[in-house]
């Protein structure tokens, strides 16, 4: 475990520094309150800079910090300070670009509020227990919008196996019935 990269949170901000989605998976901020001191913290160092066009790194209480922002979002991605920032930017822009996926490129706060599940079960599909398991966008979001599709969808929104799901599912009952 010692040599597995590992994530300490994930964070989704809005433009004035309010929680839209958080992940901790570590034990550094035991309470709700530091967790919102945290983020309040990183956002007012994070504030004043650029990070639009690319990721940027800060350290903070032994802690890299990688984020990004997009329009009225804010993403950040935390590490211990032994891990490696290009794993932790990885990570960041995975996440990131999975979620533009998801919200076909509409990245904006109204449209993650609307999408909250997706955001959430998109974290899930990144890191489980700190330890990163997918980085690779187009996979996350594939992986997320196969959970989400519910069997009243029409068929053509649902994968081949969703679908035969589905049928299997109607093709009982009418025989029960």
């Amino acid at each position: 475990m010692d040599f597995c990269p590992s994530v300490k949170n994930i964070i989704l901000l809005d433009s004035e520094g309010k929680r839209i989605a958080a992940k901790y998976y570590s034990d550094d901020w035991p309470t709700n309150a530091a967790k919102e001191a945290f983020e309040k913290t990183i956002f007012t160092k994070t504030q004043k800079t650029n990070a639009r066009t690319e990721a940027e790194i800060t350290m903070f209480d032994s802690n890299i910090i990688i984020y990004k922002f997009v329009q009225d979002l804010h993403f950040f991605v935390t590490g211990g300070e032994e891990e490696n920032e290009l794993i932790l930017a990885t990570v960041l822009q995975g996440f990131f670009d999975a979620v533009d996926i998801l919200l076909r490129g509409n990245v904006e706060k109204r449209e993650a509020l609307e999408n909250l599940d997706l955001i959430l079960l998109c974290l899930d599909e990144i890191v489980d227990g700190g330890i990163i398991l997918e980085t690779d966008a187009n996979s996350i979001a594939g992986k997320v919008a196969s959970h989400s599709i519910d069997s009243g969808a029409p068929l053509s929104e649902q994968t081949i196996s969703q679908a035969l799901a589905t049928a299997r599912e109607q093709l009982t009952r009418s025989f029960l019935k």
